[in-house]
């Protein structure tokens, strides 16, 4: 089966929204965002590499893991 990418990105999407849930805790947001961010490579809106979404969750969690480190 084949899907196209404005069905990839919005199953991605729709994963991505339901992990963040009521129940969601920071390390289930973090994976939401990862999924999110993913889900940019089937929008032709967005310019992304796999690349750059690599790098910018890269980022984003060194700054969630600083942040942790310093509760």
């Amino acid at each position: 089966m084949s899907y196209t990418p404005d069905e990839k990105r919005a199953v991605l999407r729709a994963v991505a929204s339901d992990l963040r849930g009521p129940e969601a805790d920071s390390k289930t947001v973090q994976v939401a965002a990862t999924v999110e961010r993913v889900s940019d490579l089937y929008d032709p809106a967005e310019d992304r590499s796999p690349e750059d979404i690599f790098r910018d969750m890269h980022r984003i969690f060194q700054a969630v893991d600083a942040d942790t480190e310093e509760d």
